[in-house]
């Protein structure tokens, strides 16, 4: 039988590649002959393919210049600040967990401190909340516009918060809401929530700039040191003003007190206020005031304690005739230090690069653990370390970090001398 004819069948592969180079040869070829032919047409024409690649080039690479635009919708707030029990319930699960601070917080959470416990949250807008021991907090809201405007409302459910917001644009909210009344707070104000169901009792205390309070259709504005108050089937709130805090004099913020020992005596003294029948003083190892060393009541406006070598911090409120307290004035920190300690003053800190360190980036923070000497301040990209142990150890999460190499410098100094510095570089991505 004849064979059949073999027929071989040639392919040629063709590119999307070589097809586009190509046409770019030609286009380079056609662009000579022109520009000699028609000099002035060929430039009017380079102009506007210039502009129409522009366009094109900047829809499918947008300037990096937005990529720090904040962009709308809901956001995660951050603890910048976990002492003793906090515990965290996402809004879709009906158990609590305990919180770390790689516990994102939306929409719907819930906060919860213990009797020792105290938390920071801080957020998009930068407000922070500080969740006093026993209190249960509730985020209702924390979001973004296509204005770049922010949100943020908190309900107190129960115990005390503390909150401070900062310069925030204008169109934005900052709302706190207590048995049914909510505080919108303007920038650079801060105020004081308390919420006692057991005792019926709310208040809602302006302690910086001013904040309006709505309930129902009452609505009452609020300066430094006003407050209102109510029960839960009251009809209005009571407005009233509230019996300021003294000013810590002495020992002063960040001051030492030097002992030939092992101990000395120190002297605490404030200014006298008008109102005040009395003074409640406290005295605790750390910024946060978890545990109290000293708590007094005093008539003058000074008292003594002796106390070993060590760091201490200190507050003071007013109580007036009818037995009520004012805020709290400030935290002021002192250190008692012996007068014959060395002037090498130690500084060890774990880099949060190393693998197994206990320094950890998270995120766009960074938590920073180290020991010093007993006694020594500790500074850390020029804030304050609030917390440091007997022992010089601490513990310090710095604030959000922007994208890229960040430096971090920890820099420890005692007052009778002596200093020491570390700086890391870390890559926020």
């Amino acid at each position: 039988m004849p064979q059949d004819d073999e027929h071989h069948i040639g392919w040629v592969t063709i590119t999307y590649r070589s097809v586009f180079l190509a046409v770019l040869a030609l286009l380079f070829v056609a662009g000579i002959v022109l520009h000699f032919m028609f000099p002035k047409q060929s430039e009017n024409l380079m102009d506007s393919v210039k502009g129409g690649l522009t366009k094109v080039i900047v829809k499918i690479f947008p300037d990096k210049k937005d990529d720090n635009k904040p962009t709308a919708g809901e956001k995660q707030a951050k603890f910048t600040m976990i002492d003793g029990t906090v515990r965290v319930k996402k809004k879709n699960d009906n158990s609590f967990f305990v919180a770390t601070f790689q516990t994102p917080l939306e929409k719907g959470d819930v906060v919860q401190t213990g009797p020792e416990g105290i938390a920071k949250v801080v957020f998009a807008d930068k407000t922070s909340y500080t969740v006093k021991p026993d209190s249960l907090i509730v985020i209702e809201e924390n979001s973004t516009n296509e204005a770049a405007q922010t949100k943020v409302s908190v309900q107190v459910t129960t115990g005390t918060v503390d909150l401070s917001t900062q310069k925030f644009s204008e169109g934005s909210q900052s709302e706190v809401t207590v048995a049914g009344a909510t505080a919108q707070l303007a920038s650079d104000s801060a105020a004081q929530v308390r919420s006692d169901m057991k005792k019926d009792n709310y208040e809602i205390l302006v302690t910086a700039g001013t904040g309006t309070v709505k309930r129902g259709n009452e609505t009452v504005a609020l300066n430094s040191y006003e407050k209102v108050g109510f029960k839960a089937e009251a009809k209005s709130m009571i407005k009233d003003t509230e019996l300021q805090p003294p000013i810590p004099l002495d020992p002063g913020n960040m001051l030492s007190v030097f002992t030939q020992g092992k101990a000395t005596t120190v002297t605490m003294s404030w200014t006298p206020v008008t109102g005040a029948v009395k003074y409640h003083v406290r005295l605790s190892p750390n910024a946060y005031f978890t545990s109290i060393l000293a708590d007094k009541l005093i008539v003058e406006s000074q008292t003594t304690m002796a106390l070993p070598v060590g760091q201490f911090y200190w507050s003071v409120t007013s109580i007036d005739s009818r037995g009520r307290p004012s805020a709290e004035s400030d935290r002021f920190r002192f250190n008692v230090v012996p007068k014959s300690e060395a002037e090498v003053l130690t500084l060890d800190v774990d880099d949060p690069n190393d693998p197994g360190s206990k320094s950890v980036i998270h995120g766009h923070i960074v938590e920073i653990v180290g020991k010093t000497d007993p006694g020594a301040r500790v500074n850390i990209n020029g804030e304050e370390v609030p917390a440091i142990g007997l022992d010089g150890s601490f513990r310090y999460v710095t604030k959000p970090l922007p994208n890229g190499m960040n430096t971090i410098t920890i820099a420890a100094q005692r007052t009778n001398g002596g200093s020491n510095s570390k700086t890391f570089k870390v890559l926020i991505q």
